[in-house]
């Protein structure tokens, strides 16, 4: 346990919270981890800014890509391969998604290769093609890789390809990033369009196929018509809720609401200056708002977790990255992956203090067994089926 919240629990509670956390499915609809900015440490950061400066000395931009294909690399079968097992299993998570990159149909197929490459070498990680493939992790001591995309850019407008990733294991496409695609639009648009008429099709090719719609980053009208020509759940993987914190990437109690009739979940995510006003002191109790705020106003059963936060990159690589890439993804100025923390889940290994921090809420036994991965489950047992 990387990092014990204070929420004041009793002994009995702090136990029986334990045996819910670590007895019970947990899923991260958008897990960026298991390893984070602050599980890397010192000796990974300066390594990295050393050879990411001995090989290209004249870009900053190159030294971080370069940075990331490193990190990556040690991850898959490298000197952070153990670090990285050690930091899912102590987290208690079940499951998390295990993201393509389909920015352009080129990146959607190497990162294809990439995400592959990860399964193959990693026998106590399994590619998620079904819901019993997550039962059958948490029965086993494993752990589930979810495949996901958060845009559909890469696919351009070609649904036999959608149906070739299908096949490969994608369950869940994000319709939108920030911005417009040929789907819909982004939370980022100020124009606010709805679905396109290809995304219409595309959206029910999604439902043919047992893909889960998933709304995250986007606008509402895109969101609100999602919820609309949808005959299967929707989600939103990683959002929050707009009463709480008002944020473009927050959504509205009337895209809470749509998702919720479809038999939906909103993820409620950990970014900092995306869930409160002030993210140098961002706690794990800003994010609890978010969740008590969604089940006040959906009911328990469509809320879950998506917390899109720690990154795995150093401390130097998230300043440049926020410089430098974030204004080009539709992020507003001052937005996007920094050093910042939430206070409480500054690791994944600190996971379990999102269970502590219900119980301490006052939810029932059965209800955070819903929030932490049970929701989840209900939409892939009915999507995936």
């Amino acid at each position: 346990m990387k990092e014990l919240y204070s929420f004041g629990l009793t002994e009995e509670q702090e136990k029986r919270a334990r045996e819910l956390h670590y007895g019970n499915i947990v899923i991260d609809m958008l897990f960026q981890g298991p390893i984070g900015t602050y599980s890397l440490g010192e000796e990974i950061e300066q390594e990295t800014e050393r050879l990411a400066l001995e090989s290209h000395p004249d870009s900053l931009a190159e030294r971080v890509h370069f940075a990331g294909d490193v990190i990556r690399r040690w991850y898959v079968d490298g000197k952070l391969a153990d670090l990285y097992k050690e930091c899912w299993y102590e987290s208690g998570l079940t499951a998390g998604n295990r993201q393509l990159n389909v920015s352009d149909k080129a990146s959607l197929y190497s990162s294809a290769i990439d995400l592959q490459e990860e399964f193959d070498k990693k026998p106590w990680l399994i590619k998620v093609k079904q819901a019993a493939d997550i039962e059958y992790a948490h029965q086993h001591q494993l752990k589930a890789g979810i495949v996901t995309c958060q845009e559909t850019l890469g696919f351009e407008k070609d649904l036999k390809l959608l149906e070739q990733m299908y096949h490969f294991g994608l369950r869940v496409v994000q319709l939108t990033y920030n911005n417009h695609n040929y789907v819909g639009a982004g939370c980022m648009e100020e124009n606010n369009a709805g679905l396109s008429t290809f995304g219409k099709k595309f959206v029910a090719k999604l439902n043919e196929l047992g893909i889960v719609v998933d709304t995250g980053h986007c606008g509402k009208q895109t969101t609100l018509d999602a919820c609309k020509y949808s005959t299967k759940p929707v989600i939103a993987s990683h959002t929050a809720a707009e009463q709480v914190y008002f944020h473009s990437r927050a959504k509205s109690d009337e895209e809470i609401r749509a998702i919720a009739e479809t038999n939906g979940v909103v993820g409620i995510f950990a970014m900092p200056w995306f869930i409160a006003k002030n993210p140098e002191d961002t706690t794990i109790e800003h994010f609890l708002d978010h969740i008590d705020y969604v089940v006040n106003l959906a009911g328990v059963d469509h809320v879950g977790i998506g917390t899109d936060w720690p990154m795995p990159q150093t401390k130097w690589m998230a300043i440049a990255f926020k410089k430098l890439f974030a204004p080009g993804m539709g992020f507003a100025p001052g937005d996007g992956p920094s050093t910042e923390i939430v206070k409480g889940l500054t690791d994944y290994r600190s996971f379990l203090n999102i269970t502590r921090g219900l119980m301490a809420r006052g939810y029932r036994d059965e209800e955070i067994v819903k929030i932490i991965g049970g929701n989840w489950m209900r939409v892939f047992k009915e999507v995936w089926s």
